[in-house]
């Protein structure tokens, strides 16, 4: 046998035995990636990502379902005194509306966040944007950012009760001082993100330092301001029951202290949900009101 037939049968055995040559090229590894249900970053089409995301949630209602079920309290895994059923808590909704004065309480409860969110924007918004321009700024206060960010939140309720008493302003500072804390970094890491280019082109073309702040910084970084934004008026829906803890007569969080207090019990889960409702809802405002403001991002992502 001949060296160039040697040759020509090892190169057919791989075909000959069945064995796949291997893929050739990055593009056809990125696809291998990026198929089937495990692909990386895949893209969802929208009806299969709300099919998919109703699975946990109505696995998460029968489990709820499964261990609030009997006609008796001694019958169920769990008492109704923890827990009530899903069908119990919705008939509770009746006395919820009426009797509780829902309405009234989530139109309180809205205004405390929307009061302590702009006492809070009106503090962050423009100490951020220093911080981010100017580093002597952000050296001086960036030790008050760092220890603002490990500080519990819970820890500010007796700190706002001995400054402002246990009225509404208490719960407006509670408010404003998390807000404040949750979004300075968040600000200042938007001014920061800015790349270095757009500020070489400014001074090129004869800016002022107020033009490039203004104009530049301010400009680039406004879409990631306001996602900060909206993300911490998200936030604030969680920061409302520890703010109405303290004199509990009005609000969404005196609703859930009452009842965890003298019943009954259902309240409290509704409460949750319709606190997850108003917050969803805003969200989507929020979405809104960005695609307008900046369509230009939208249209980057597609």
């Amino acid at each position: 046998m001949s060296e160039r037939d040697s040759d020509e049968q090892a190169g057919a055995a791989p075909e000959a035995n069945g064995v796949e040559p291997a893929a050739e090229g990055p593009g056809e590894i990125r696809r291998a990636g990026r198929s089937g249900w495990w692909a990386i970053r895949g893209e969802v089409p929208g009806w299969e990502r709300w099919l998919l995301g109703s699975v946990p949630i109505l696995a998460l209602l029968a489990l709820w379902w499964a261990v609030t079920a009997g006609p008796t309290p001694e019958s169920r895994y769990i008492s109704p005194v923890i827990l009530p059923s899903p069908w119990e808590v919705l008939q509770s909704f009746r006395s919820l509306w009426f009797e509780r004065a829902l309405t009234r309480n989530v139109a309180v409860s809205l205004q405390r966040v929307v009061s302590g969110f702009a006492v809070g924007v009106a503090i962050a918004f423009p100490l951020g944007l220093l911080m981010g321009s100017f580093g002597r700024m952000k050296a001086m206060f960036d030790p008050i950012s760092v220890f603002g960010a490990y500080l519990p939140i819970p820890a500010l309720v007796p700190l706002t009760i001995s400054l402002f008493g246990t009225g509404e302003q208490q719960k407006i500072g509670f408010l404003a001082i998390a807000f404040v804390i949750y979004l300075l970094p968040l600000i200042v890491a938007a001014v920061d993100a800015v790349d270095e280019v757009y500020l070489k082109t400014a001074y090129t073309l004869g800016a002022t330092r107020a033009q490039v702040v203004r104009k530049v910084l301010l400009g680039v970084a406004w879409p990631d301001i306001y996602q900060a934004m909206r993300l911490g008026f998200g936030i604030g829906w969680s920061y409302i029951i520890l703010a109405e803890i303290v004199d509990s007569s009005r609000g969404v969080g005196g609703i859930i202290i009452s009842s965890q207090r003298r019943g009954p019990r259902e309240h409290i889960y509704l409460i949750l949900l319709v606190i997850v409702l108003i917050a969803f809802l805003t969200d989507k405002l929020w979405v809104w009101a960005g695609r307008r403001f900046f369509p230009y991002k939208v249209q980057g992502r597609r």
